[in-house]
């Protein structure tokens, strides 16, 4: 069982930047591709960004292209989804999920994965 634990939420203006962070509670972290999702009010939730295991390979949502950026740090268990340029579109409770594989992708499918964080809630205000 891995827990992961969302951070970095909170208010902020429209133009603005958070960065949000995920820790792992493996020792294994680098067996698990990282992504994040995010869910607003009355919709489903949906992809924002991933990475393969070692980081090389990442994907991030058309919606948050130029933008978002995630990245990981193998050595701290964490994942980070560093959010610029943010607008009030992308108000929504943010997840962060793992998938253990033994494959070096990264996956776009809430499907895939294995495990979830408790959610971090991002508002951008206009």
């Amino acid at each position: 069982q891995v827990q992961l634990v969302e951070s970095g939420g909170g208010l902020v203006q429209a133009g603005g930047s958070l960065r949000l962070s995920c820790a792992a509670s493996t020792r294994t972290f680098s067996n698990y591709a990282m992504g994040w999702f995010r869910q607003a009010p009355g919709k489903e939730r949906e992809f924002v960004a991933a990475i393969s295991r070692s980081g090389f390979n990442t994907g991030v949502a058309n919606s948050v292209k130029g933008r978002f950026t995630i990245t990981r740090d193998n050595a701290k268990n964490t994942v980070y989804l560093q959010m610029n340029s943010l607008k009030p579109e992308d108000t929504a409770v943010y997840y962060c999920a793992a998938r253990f594989t033994a494959f070096e992708g990264y996956y776009n499918l809430l499907s895939r994965y294995d495990y979830w964080g408790q959610g971090t809630q991002v508002t951008v205000s206009s």
